[in-house]
């Protein structure tokens, strides 16, 4: 009789004698996997060639398993070079670092034909539930023994509960109003996972690793609930203080978000009918009121084919689309940094940290291990996740289950594009009440404003972070309204309060024109704020400052005038490219300039030529792995050594600038004059071949070299705008990602305020104006300084404008001067903070 699946054992010459080697201790990882390849090439399994093409996979991919088990194999172009299955172990008691935070304690080194090696790594994914004995095989010395362990199947025992804390501890009471949710979440295992210690989080008889963001927002940590954070390992000390500075130093920002978030969800009256109306109640999100016939979204019902596919290939699949989707979120927080603000665009960090989860990534390995097809494994990862997240009693960490299921959707698309649901739904040309079971904070950032004027949702609370982006958003919307919602009849009249969270139905005529008189008398007040915001941001003494908006499309202009720009100082064209599989034709990045232009009435628009590089990459444009891209061919490097992009964005940007408007183009990562001369010659051949006009060509000031040589640029250009963000990267050398040192990287640095005084000098000597368009610009302390130094034009988030713009008008320009030129004399960042109330 066949032995039961479950009870296999697997082909004694795939993990023979020879292939084991016990108490090995290589010097590091590159060492370990040559060490585990040269046991398979003296087996006979594959070519000397494939070592090295286990070496490049590393390079492009992680092969941690999780929990001590690293799987090392080569790259799917070269399973050529095996000559035939074969697995080699690699024990290492005391641990080798795999990657940051990670340490392997068995190398398991794959070649594989087919997929004769899966009984293997099955078992390994078993193991891993059964911790005690994966931990034993790390130092076992019988070679049968890890050979058996390898080779049966056995029934899996229950995970253990760490009944200890580790070596270091120290004790906390949360004092985060809402709990440990989503965003200080992501803090904490950033700084985990900075160091190479072993860091826990117990709150009673739960566990959870801190590097793993999903284990910790399992604890369903509260206000009030004790904790213990505990570390082991050689940096166990230095990592638990890094750890606590991080933890306690959240403290202050959560409770400032917590009171501005009770402040937004304070009961208002909001708009009652003159007559009583049928009203599908629901929780107050967003405040506003919005008069329009329901367009209901039909619930996206997703099923996800089981179709199993080599295991390599499986893992090349998900492992492509999870880098797919970082990619994406960080575009994602990027537009909504600049288009909302950083609070907003944290939700998208935050999601995007879901993806680093190992123990959701590791679930979804072990479903693939065990049979299942990738994008099935991958979503019931995803879902028996969120569904644990959901069932805890803290309903903002219930929330976040929407926030995972989101990401999940996200992966799930790119590993199949079939499976795509979501994204911009299909509406009436009228606009309309947008009702849905749901909606993510993705679909929500996404909204057609021109055709969305409200939303309600059968589920959610007002922590979500859908509810949080429609306040962002202006969007009158509730929340929770219950399955009564979604059996609404599209086209039903509706007056949907935000303030009350409820849905008026069916109003008569009467009760419309009572709810325009409301709203007509709440667009009156708001036109006196607005009328304060377009008074110029002019001094008492007399001098004007132009105060542009980071916009993006062409459908956020409309926002940032409303806030009081008066112009766009920094139009971002990477996003045209990150969003979709291939580069924007001509003819499409033409429409999308134009479009900026008509929508801008005649005020100026600064285009920055496409950015790419550093932290903003492309897979479309196939672009080589560099070490450090951000010291790579990015911004005008590779333009000019993409000619195709450059010329055809020339093209669009110079057809766009014949049909009128004030055009300007401005080139990022300017660092010597002759890219400078190349640049121009491209811009001056394209605008003669076109018939175009001359437009006025700019560059950005993001490295010291271009500051410090600012004299000599500024002969071959027409002005110059600050990136402070790349400028303090650089001139400080502090990586403003990092998790220890992105604190550090303060704009308001004496020496960055040196290198833009720098700049506006060069600048001066030959009639140029300088602007700024980084984050200090719309710190309120940070463009008054700007304005002392000699700046002349700001360029903010749409949210910043109407502070700025205040405390400009609220100033005199010689006092800026005298506090601009103590802000020079300063040493430290700290020192130039502490000026902030004697620069106006």
């Amino acid at each position: 009789m066949a032995p039961d699946a479950n009870t296999a054992i697997m082909p004694t010459d795939l993990l023979r004698p020879d292939l084991l080697r016990l108490n090995a201790s290589p010097a590091g990882k590159e060492e370990a996997i040559r060490e585990a390849a040269q046991l398979l090439i003296a087996a006979g399994c594959i070519d000397p060639a494939y070592a090295v093409s286990m070496l490049r996979r590393e390079a492009v991919a992680n092969t941690f398993l999780g929990h001590g088990v690293a799987i090392p194999h080569g790259m799917v172009e070269d399973r050529g070079m095996v000559r035939r299955s074969g697995i080699a172990v690699l024990q290492v008691p005391g641990g080798i670092a795999w990657n940051s935070g990670q340490t392997a304690h068995l190398v398991v080194a794959i070649a594989a034909q087919s997929d004769a090696h899966i009984a293997v790594l099955r078992r390994l994914t078993r193991l891993m539930q059964d911790e005690a004995r994966l931990t034993a095989l790390f130092t076992v010395t019988d070679p049968a023994a890890l050979s058996a362990a390898l080779s049966e199947d056995a029934p899996v025992a229950a995970p253990a509960t760490p009944d200890s804390d580790l070596a270091e501890r120290f004790d906390w009471v949360v004092d985060y109003p809402t709990g440990l949710h989503a965003r200080p979440a992501t803090a904490w295992v950033e700084t985990a996972r900075a160091s190479a210690a072993r860091i826990q989080v117990r709150h009673g008889d739960l566990v959870a690793d801190a590097k793993a963001l999903v284990a910790l927002l399992q604890l369903g940590l509260r206000a009030g609930d004790s904790v213990v954070v505990s570390a082991d390992g050689e940096d166990a000390v230095t990592a638990l203080a890094r750890m606590k500075a991080t933890i306690t130093r959240l403290t202050a920002r959560e409770k400032a978000d917590a009171a501005a978030a009770q402040k937004a969800r304070a009961p208002a009256r909001g708009w009652t009918p003159p007559n009583p109306l049928p009203a599908v109640p629901g929780i107050a999100a967003s405040p506003g009121l919005a008069i329009g016939p329901v367009h209901v979204l039909p619930r996206a019902a997703v099923s996800v084919p089981d179709e199993p596919v080599p295991l390599i290939e499986g893992g090349d699949r998900l492992h492509e689309a999870l880098s797919l989707t970082r990619q994406n979120l960080r575009a994602l927080a990027d537009d909504t940094a600049r288009r909302l603000g950083p609070s907003e665009a944290a939700i998208f960090t935050a999601q995007a940290e879901i993806l680093n989860d190992t123990d959701l990534v590791t679930l979804a390995c072990q479903l693939m291990v065990e049979g299942h097809g990738v994008a099935w494994s991958w979503h019931q990862a995803v879902e028996r996740t969120a569904a644990g997240l959901a069932a805890l009693d803290n309903p903002v960490l219930a929330a976040r289950a929407a926030d995972l299921r989101d990401v999940g959707q996200r992966v799930l698309a790119r590993i199949d594009p079939a499976l795509r649901t979501g994204g911009a739904p299909d509406l009436p040309d009228t606009p309309c009440i947008l009702i849905a079971e749901d909606l993510s904070p993705s679909d929500t950032a996404a909204l057609d404003m021109a055709r969305v004027i409200g939303l309600a949702t059968a589920q959610g609370g007002p922590t979500s972070h859908t509810a949080i982006l429609a306040r962002t958003l202006g969007l009158p919307a509730m929340v929770a309204g219950g399955a009564a919602l979604m059996e609404l009849a599209n086209g039903t009249p509706a007056i949907l309060d935000g303030q009350s969270g409820r849905l008026h139905l069916s109003p008569a005529e009467a009760d419309t024109a009572d709810a325009r008189a409301w709203i007509a008398r709440e667009e009156a007040r708001k036109a006196e704020e607005e009328a304060r915001r377009g008074l110029p941001a002019r001094t008492r003494d007399g001098h004007a400052m132009e105060i542009g908006a980071n916009v993006n499309r062409p459908d956020q202009v409309a926002v940032a005038l409303s806030q009081g720009a008066e112009s766009v100082g920094l139009m971002r064209t990477e996003f045209l490219f990150l969003e979709r599989g291939d580069a924007p034709s001509e003819d499409e990045q033409y429409e999308t300039y134009r479009g900026m232009l008509t929508a801008l009435e005649g005020r100026p628009l600064i285009v920055r030529a496409l950015d790419i590089g550093g932290d903003k990459q492309v897979p479309h444009l196939q672009l080589p792995h560099e070490e450090n891209p951000f010291l790579g061919v990015r911004g005008a490097r590779l333009l000019l050594r993409r000619p195709e992009l450059l010329e055809t964005q020339l093209r669009a940007l110079y057809r766009a600038a014949r049909e009128g408007g004030a055009l300007s183009i401005m080139f990022p990562m300017i660092t010597a004059l002759g890219e400078v001369q190349a640049l121009r010659a491209a811009c001056e051949r394209i605008r003669t071949e076109l018939d175009a006009p001359a437009v006025p060509l700019g560059i950005m000031v993001e490295v010291p070299a271009a500051a410090i040589q600012a004299d000599v640029l500024a002969r071959h250009v027409d002005f110059f705008s600050i990136g402070t963000n790349d400028l303090t990267q650089y001139a400080l050398a502090i990586d403003r990602q990092h998790p220890e040192l992105a604190a550090e990287a303060d704009s308001l640095h004496p020496a960055v305020l040196r290198l833009i005084r720098l700049t506006v000098e060069g600048a001066e000597r030959h009639g140029r104006w300088v602007g700024v368009c980084g984050g200090i610009a719309g710190d309120p302390f940070g463009a008054a300084l700007l304005t002392g130094l000699g700046v002349r034009e700001l360029s903010m988030t749409p949210r910043d404008i109407p502070a700025v713009k205040d405390r400009l008008r609220g100033s005199d320009l010689s006092a800026l001067k005298d506090a601009a030129q103590r802000a020079l004399d300063c040493e430290t960042a700290d020192a130039v903070r502490a000026l902030d109330g004697g620069a106006a």
